[in-house]
């Protein structure tokens, strides 16, 4: 029997290509460019190797034996600080309104308070507005400008969480 039940779990090696998928798939429902977004991200279609190193974590969210969504945090590239970036985080429509966001973005800041992070930084795009709320209410604050070089230039919105006093 399978379970209606939604869970999050460590990513694996046979999660790329459903995840791949997902995120091209949420990013086209958005009407994203693909040009300077995660979209075009090269590693996009091996996640389970990006994340399969310290202070790296990728979470997907499934239902029986289909992934709904997922999300992740990595040190922020070409940054001089202790500073973590939440990456990839999507969901179809079947997973959203449930509260997966919530559960999934408290999973990430979780894991990087555990790995010793200061902050925790992430890119958006101003029209995601369900997300803009969730992290507004998670205690991101708006920076001016980007942080690190995530190579996500048509991302306009630049948020921070102090993980630590």
């Amino acid at each position: 029997m399978i379970s209606d039940a939604l869970k999050i779990r460590d990513i694996t090696a046979a999660d790329n290509a459903q995840l791949a998928k997902l995120i091209r798939t949420v990013l086209e429902e958005h009407q994203v460019t693909k040009i300077g977004t995660t979209y075009a991200d090269p590693i996009l279609d091996s996640l389970y190797e990006y994340y399969d190193k310290p202070r790296a974590a990728y979470f997907v969210v499934e239902r029986g034996d289909t992934i709904l969504g997922g999300g992740g945090i990595i040190t922020l590239e070409r940054y001089d600080g202790n500073v973590c970036e939440l990456q990839k985080m999507y969901f179809l429509p079947e997973a959203r309104g449930l509260g997966m966001g919530t559960k999934m973005l408290k999973h990430c800041l979780d894991r990087a308070q555990q790995e010793g992070f200061e902050s925790c930084y992430l890119e958006t795009m101003p029209h995601m507005t369900n997300a803009l709320s969730l992290y507004e209410k998670w205690g991101f604050e708006y920076l001016q400008s980007p942080m690190g070089d995530t190579g996500h230039h048509s991302c306009t919105v630049w948020m921070l969480k102090k993980l630590r006093p």
